[in-house]
């Protein structure tokens, strides 16, 4: 297993990486702007990747907790995905990201987007208007995140497919020392499938995606 890294920057924001879920625990600490859980994704939403988008909505709603795993169903059914083996394993996915998150901040409801990407959304690094902001993608290029402010020899980071980070937002610090935009796709013909996850209510959260 890697071990923990940590990159500091001038503003003392942190961003910390590993290849295990506790490690999106850190996010509550002072310090650390951006936490990141390493991994690959599932074998069982391989599936996700061969779909017909043109057939597929997105998905954004809110619900509380105790509600959460009939709410992600009903809406992955509605927005069109597969039933069955596949349609419980993407469920389970967003399920327990929500869970873990709303575990982090102590939330009791939460706001879940899940949105095909095909164009360059949000192509301008910066940092959300909520307390915290989870993102996985499952299909195609992971989110982009640098330190400091944008430049031309600013060093970009990019997030793996199936990582999942979570982002800390404008409502959680005056100063933030890392952005994040969602990568330049559109020339290339590519579609993603990103997952975002914030506290609810999350009013105007969803300008952009990443």
């Amino acid at each position: 297993m890697i071990a923990l890294t940590q990159e500091r920057t001038a503003a003392a924001g942190m961003a910390v990486q590993r290849c295990s879920p506790s490690v999106l625990d850190s996010i509550a600490r002072p310090d650390v702007h951006l936490a990141i859980w390493r991994r690959p994704l599932p074998q069982g939403l391989a599936w996700l990747s061969q779909l017909d988008w043109s057939k597929i909505d997105d998905l954004d709603f809110e619900t509380t907790l105790d509600a959460v795993a009939d709410a992600v169903v009903e809406g992955l059914a509605e927005a069109g995905y597969p039933a069955g083996a596949r349609g419980d394993a993407l469920a389970d996915e967003i399920v327990q990201h929500a869970r873990r998150f709303a575990a982090i901040h102590k939330l009791d409801a939460v706001s879940i987007r899940l949105e095909v990407i095909e164009t360059d959304a949000c192509r301008k690094f910066h940092a959300d208007y909520v307390a915290a902001r989870l993102l996985t993608t499952l299909v195609g290029t992971g989110t982009q995140w640098i330190h400091g402010v944008e430049a031309a020899d600013t060093p970009i980071r990019q997030m793996g497919t199936g990582d999942v980070g979570i982002f800390k937002g404008r409502l959680a610090a005056e100063s933030l020392s890392i952005l994040h935009r969602s990568p330049p796709i559109g020339e290339a013909g590519e579609t993603r499938l990103l997952l975002a996850i914030d506290p609810a209510p999350a009013p105007g959260a969803y300008a952009c995606a990443h």
